[in-house]
């Protein structure tokens, strides 16, 4: 959910207050989100309308996250192989840190772990780590 923002129409504007390095842009306060987008991210209710991307099949489940035409423009060589797998709704990082991380860095790594280790197992740990870092809020802005 946005909101009209008079000083930051789009996201190029705001790309100098991002509270991370390197290509993933994320900011604590992002004035482009109404008070009730923030609720609905805050209780990772805004991720549900993706499951029709799953129900259509172009996601998985888990897998690495969606990456933006600008993320990709910056991937190394060795990155785009996290493109053998479907993009997910949850993954490795989401559970394994999310906004505690150096995020160019570690997401690289574990979505690349994830392309080369993929199992059911992990994907079912994967699942279940979702729910208790969704519950705890945990690793969010």
């Amino acid at each position: 959910m946005t909101a009209t923002c008079s000083r930051c129409s789009n996201l190029d504007d705001l790309l100098d207050q991002s509270d991370t390095t390197g290509l993933l842009f994320k900011i604590r306060d992002d004035p482009r989100i109404t008070r009730a987008g923030r609720i609905l991210r805050k209780l990772s209710i805004d991720e549900l309308p993706q499951l029709m991307n799953v129900i259509r099949g172009e996601m998985s489940l888990v897998g690495p996250r969606p990456a933006l035409p600008r993320e990709v423009q910056g991937w190394d060589k060795e990155l785009h192989n996290r493109l053998r797998v479907k993009p997910g709704i949850t993954g490795m990082w989401q559970v394994k840190g999310r906004s505690d991380t150096d995020h160019d860095s570690m997401y690289a790594q574990l979505d690349l772990y994830y392309v080369d280790n993929w199992s059911l197992v992990t994907d079912l740990s994967i699942l279940a780590r979702t729910v208790a870092v969704v519950l705890l809020r945990k690793g969010q802005f």
